[in-house]
């Protein structure tokens, strides 16, 4: 064994002790801190000698992983932007009849009935024959907004259901000009987004609810509308 390799050793020996004294004292901030800054050093260690041994192509990116550790750079805004999840970011869409919640994180749709029978109950709450029965009563739009519930919580009951002739068509209804507070609600942005808020947004949402994934062709509409509303106020 040469005498750099048991410097080493030894190095590594004492490195070893003291983290595990740290451990015994430390709180769990403090240590992971500390875990950090040693990974970082012995990264850039090891860099070196990859770098000393003419192995450059590995030196770089062990280099600029241990500058991360050390907090020496940090990843791009735009990087960070797509990594990070929008937590807590929730789409409203609102009928006469019947509200309804998606969360931007889970794909999970939740509802309440604002009118009728069932006035303020959750769509969570009542049994299918009871959300069923609300079809009737509910106008079109309220009426697909339910679908779309349906289709999540119950897939395949259409399967199951007489249609009526009376209910008119499934293709998306017509409604008055959405206004830029929908548009917001719907997106789930606050005012001042910007286009590049907009846009991934929109994305991230036509990911759960486009038609082609098993999602609502109504849903679908009124998100691309909100889009279309809030990037024309921009220009």
């Amino acid at each position: 064994m040469g005498i750099p390799t048991l410097l080493i050793g030894l190095a590594v020996l004492m490195v070893l002790i003291f983290v595990g004294r740290m451990v015994s004292s430390s709180d769990p901030k403090k240590l992971a801190k500390l875990v950090r800054t040693i990974s970082g050093i012995a990264s850039i260690a090891l860099a070196a000698f990859l770098a000393v041994r003419g192995q450059i192509f590995l030196a770089i990116p062990v280099a600029f992983f241990a500058a991360g550790l050390l907090g020496w750079v940090r990843a791009p805004a735009s990087w960070t932007a797509r990594t990070q999840r929008s937590t807590g970011q929730v789409s409203r869409v609102r009928a006469q009849f019947v509200e309804m919640e998606l969360d931007h994180d889970s794909g999970e749709m939740r509802g309440r009935v604002l009118k009728g029978k069932y006035e303020n109950v959750p769509l969570d709450a009542l049994d299918p024959p009871a959300l069923l029965s609300l079809r009737a009563a509910f106008d079109e739009e309220s009426r697909a907004l339910l679908e779309a519930y349906l289709d999540r919580r119950i897939p395949g009951w259409r399967e199951d259901v007489d249609e009526d002739p009376g209910l008119g068509s499934r293709q998306p209804p017509r409604h008055g000009p959405m206004t830029e507070e929908e548009a917001h609600q719907i997106l789930g942005l606050e005012p001042g987004a910007t286009d590049a808020d907009i846009r991934r947004a929109h994305r991230s949402l036509m990911k759960k609810l486009h038609p082609d994934q098993g999602g609502s062709t109504y849903l679908a509409a009124r998100v691309n509308e909100a889009k279309e509303v809030l990037l024309r106020r921009h220009h």
